[in-house]
């Protein structure tokens, strides 16, 4: 059914088409039943990181539900855990539109949305109705007109506020969108930052931890896909060294290798197949930086199982997709889980945490 659907969603503009395919979700959660096969718990596929339990690797990246009104139709498609967001503490519209572009030859799309969500309350207010079971993560960002050197109130302020709500949270420095977030990755920036937001969760968890069920939510950092290879190992280290819980590698980037389509000119981050090659190699430089200690999230260019294999013996435990569901709708998470399971069967591996950096090694790292 979904390439009907397909068909008639890519007849519209493409922001138009999200939006409307947004609110069909938040209206009719259960509609995502009717699109695809729920995949079936396996043994081998099924994790438990951070105190979470995953029944498969593939997860949804942020950005497609920004407000979070489509969580439970989320689910009903088959996610195994579902990154809201990104999210600020106001409201904002975002830049200019057109905004959002297809690029069907490529197997990607370009954004330059910038951090368009309704805000904190918002968000909170739609998360409190999240009636399925499932992992959900909050993804943070700073209001555009927040300066830099005041960043860290903005994400100190969502963690205040939706702190009860996320299963995880992602402080997301790395989205190419937001003029100047991106400096925000040096050192000397984002480890104060991380070493804030880190404080008030435990904080708000020391507050709390003598109910029935303490909360404390890991903290993930997203890392952009144009760092350099030695700064993307160094900025793993010394997250590493403060506390951080796990890595999203990667955002969107602004690099633009062999294109086909006539969109390709389009400024913003660019996502899909054309980035699953870059994403594939910072996993492997912060899993061989952190020697494999931290959990890592791959997201970039995943529309296989193929393409998640990779990135598991890379050094990923977890998947994000997003392109691959615009283009393949919910049938594409069964396809993959099926398909991943025998795939790591035929290799070999009794259990996904075995495949799990398996060939980190395969390429030398770069001096830092």
């Amino acid at each position: 059914m979904y390439p009907l659907i397909r068909n008639a969603l890519f007849r519209m503009d493409a922001e138009r088409a999200h939006i409307t395919t947004m609110r069909l979700l938040s209206l009719f959660p259960s509609a995502a039943h009717w699109l695809t096969v729920t995949p079936r718990p396996s043994p081998l596929l099924q994790q438990s990181l951070w105190g979470l339990n995953f029944s498969h690797p593939v997860g949804l990246a942020a950005g497609l539900d920004k407000d979070g009104v489509a969580v439970n139709a989320l689910f009903d498609a088959g996610f195994s855990f579902v990154e809201v967001g990104t999210v600020t503490p106001k409201e904002q519209p975002g830049n200019d539109k057109p905004r959002l572009f297809r690029l069907i030859e490529d197997g990607a799309l370009i954004n330059r949305m910038g951090f368009n969500n309704h805000g904190e309350a918002a968000l909170r207010k739609n998360l409190l109705k999240k009636r399925r079971i499932g992992t959900v993560g909050i993804n943070f960002g700073k209001n555009k007109i927040t300066a830099n050197d005041r960043a860290a109130d903005d994400y100190v302020e969502l963690m205040e506020t939706l702190y009860p709500l996320g299963d995880y949270i992602v402080i997301n420095v790395s989205s190419p969108n937001t003029p100047g977030l991106r400096d925000l990755q040096t050192e000397h920036s984002l480890i104060p930052l991380v070493e804030r937001v880190l404080a008030k969760r435990d904080e708000l968890y020391r507050a709390h931890e003598d109910t029935v069920q303490p909360h404390r939510p890991p903290v993930l950092v997203k890392l952009s896909p144009d760092l350099s290879d030695s700064a993307v190992q160094s900025l793993g280290k010394s997250l590493a060294g403060i506390g951080v819980d796990g890595f999203i590698a990667t955002n969107t980037t602004l690099d633009r290798p062999k294109l086909l389509s006539a969109n390709k000119l389009q400024s913003g981050g660019l996502s899909g197949r054309p980035l699953a090659q870059r994403s594939t190699q910072v996993i492997r430089l912060l899993y061989q930086a952190t020697q494999g200690a931290i959990p890592i999230i791959g997201s970039g260019g995943v529309f296989s199982a193929e393409d998640a294999y990779e990135k598991i013996c890379a050094g990923a435990s977890l998947l994000q997709i997003y392109t691959a569901f615009i283009y393949k709708g919910p049938p594409v998470i069964a396809e993959i889980v099926t398909e991943l399971e025998a795939l790591l069967a035929h290799n070999g591996f009794h259990h996904i945490t075995e495949a799990v950096g398996s060939k980190a090694e395969d390429h030398v790292s770069p001096d830092i």
